[in-house]
Parts: C-alpha cells; structure tokens; sequence
C-alpha cells in the first residue's frame, strides 16, 4: 500500500549500469536475515553490481547542497521480497561523500561504506573506479567501463529486464527489525550495454564468485523521489 505521506528525498541517478549476474540461490539466501524472503526469476537466483553517479540528492524542495547533492556511488544487491512486497536487498553501497555515507547508515539502516572513487565519460564510454575505504569493514575494489548499445527501450512487464530494474522498494534491518523503504519514478529508460570489467571484490565477503559476463542495462538518466523509511 502506498505511503499517505509525501515523499522526503529527491535524486537524479546518472550514466548507471545494471550488472547483473545469475547465482546459486541457496547460497544467496542464506545471506539474508530472517524475514527477507530471496525473489528468483523463474527459479533463478540473480546478484547485481551498480555503478552510477548521484545528483541533486537533498530534501524536496529544498535546492542542491555544495558538496553534498552530487557523487559517485557504486552497489551490490539482489532481489527479496517481505510481506508480498518486492524489492531490493543492498548488500553495500559504496559512495565518495562521507556525510552522505554517515547519514544513509544512521537514518536508513544501510550498509553504506566510504570509498575513493573515480569516474569519466568520455562520449558513450564510462569508465569507473572504486576502492572501498571504511574504517573497519572489508576491502572492496572495482574497475571497469561500460556503454550502451541500441536504441532506449522500456522493459516489458514479465521480463527478466522488468523484473531487474521495475523495483519500487529496498529493504533494510535494523537488529531484528526489518524496514522499508518506498521510492518513485517513471519507467526506466534502458538501452542494452557492453561492459568490460578489469577488478570486482565486491561478493568476496559473501563468498559468491560472479562467473562469466553480466547481463548488462544501461540508463542515462533517472529522477527519483524517496520516502522515510517504514517497519516492514
């Protein structure tokens, strides 16, 4: 059911790349915490890495704030579902702006990690860097450079496509709590992508080897507006 309250957060999600690997299910639920049920796709377990830079993150209504609106940031997530619910479980979230990452961990419960990070875009190509730098919490690193292919498309509904990206939910637990949070934008504008990636450490602390080429979405450009999180 949607949230009687407006949305809080606004945000515009640029030059992003969903990489998405297949991945053995048993393996991936047995990383999540009780009352997070893994979502499959005909059976198929799937974990992705997303790279993309931020702008104009602040308050709605609000204007952009120097140095804090706009950065670099980098995830890893699968697919879950709570309460009938679908959605996204983030396993990190790695960003180049501390403040932002300080924020994000003590509001919205999510594994949010500082990092130095490193983007160009050079015509199509972006090419993207991160290593993981937060006091405490495993290394992590990340190269590569990716470009769409193909004319913008939106995903069908019953798509593997679809069923990637259409996520109008992420979760998070607090302990044993385990929250929601409601996000809202119009349908992804997709284009087929071509990736090449030199580094990814990011699913070592899982355990999971990401093995062969990802399925690869690109999208230019996609704003969003974001609630205050809710029990689950």
């Amino acid at each position: 059911m949607p949230s009687p309250l407006p949305p809080i957060m606004r945000m515009s999600w640029l030059d992003l790349c969903f990489l998405n690997w297949p991945v053995d299910a048993a393996k991936l639920a047995a990383t999540l915490p009780q009352g997070v049920t893994l979502d499959t796709f005909a059976g198929q377990a799937w974990l992705s890495v997303v790279p993309f830079r931020m702008e104009h993150v602040a308050p709605r209504f609000l204007p952009d704030i120097a140095g804090l609106s706009a950065f670099p940031e980098l995830n890893l997530r699968t697919y879950v579902r709570v309460g009938g619910v679908s959605g996204v479980w983030f396993y990190s979230l790695d960003a180049a702006q501390p403040l932002a990452v300080r924020l994000a961990r003590q509001f919205f419960y999510l594994p949010y990690f500082d990092a130095q990070m490193w983007l160009d875009r050079q015509g199509e190509v972006v090419r993207y860097a991160s290593q993981r730098t937060h006091k405490g919490e495993p290394a992590a690193a990340f190269a590569g450079a990716y470009k769409p292919r193909g004319p913008v498309f939106q995903a069908r509904a019953g798509t593997l496509e679809d069923w990637l990206t259409n996520r109008l939910a992420l979760y998070s637990a607090n302990g044993s709590r385990v929250y929601r949070g409601r996000i809202s934008h119009a349908p992804w504008p997709l284009q087929r992508a071509e990736a090449e990636i030199a580094i990814n450490t990011l699913t070592d602390a899982l355990g999971i080897e990401l093995v062969g080429e990802p399925l690869a979405l690109y999208s230019h450009r996609l704003d969003v507006v974001a609630w205050l999180l809710e029990r689950a």
